[in-house]
């Protein structure tokens, strides 16, 4: 009997536990900027291939961050750059139905026809069979996405998820894995960000 009655006890806790939890979720995603598409894979496994995408923004990164990015890719190169996105986190990058990754870092800056291009960096998950036998794709340990959206919200952009960033003079060189990389198409952006572009 007590232990039933304890049980019952600990089902209401997780059930009160789950919902509050719930609550802040969903209290963070509605503070924060959402766009969703369509990722195409133009080569590779992924060629012809669709997926759903979506990028949950709920900061954008500060100049100062931008700046130690690029400081960080002049002293140490891809390694040092990736313990300063480590400390960082943007927001969440999903492609397909699962919960995703964290954006470590997403850049805004304005377009010359009054829309925004969004910068997305983040750390891949870098798999096993990569580590066990050192693939060349283990030295591509960035994700990294181009997002031009209009005055509307909407737009299309380029997703490359391994890369490799090198900084040459001030500007960066993206080197993707693959032959292509995939397109993001049918972009559509709902809420804001505070403090936003």
């Amino acid at each position: 009997m007590k232990r039933r009655t304890f049980l019952c006890l600990l089902c209401l806790v997780c059930c009160v536990a789950s919902a509050s939890y719930a609550k802040v979720l969903s209290a963070k995603a509605a503070a924060g900027e959402t766009i969703q598409g369509t990722v195409v894979g133009i080569g590779g496994r992924m060629a012809g291939r669709t997926r759903p995408f979506t990028l949950i923004v709920n900061r954008y990164t500060s100049a100062d961050d931008v700046v130690n990015m690029n400081s960080a890719l002049r002293s140490g190169g891809q390694d040092a750059l990736m313990r300063v996105l480590s400390r960082l986190d943007a927001g969440r990058i999903a492609v397909g139905t699962g919960v995703g990754v964290t954006a470590n870092a997403v850049i805004a800056t304005p377009t010359a026809e009054g829309g925004t291009k969004l910068t997305v960096l983040y750390q891949r998950t870098v798999s096993f069979y990569e580590l066990r036998y050192g693939a060349r794709s283990e030295d591509y340990r960035v994700g990294y996405a181009e997002i031009y959206l209009d005055r509307r919200g909407q737009g299309q952009g380029t997703f490359i998820p391994a890369a490799k960033v090198k900084l040459e003079g001030d500007t960066w060189v993206v080197e993707d894995f693959g032959e292509f990389p995939a397109r993001l198409l049918g972009l559509r952006a709902r809420g804001s960000v505070v403090g936003a572009r």
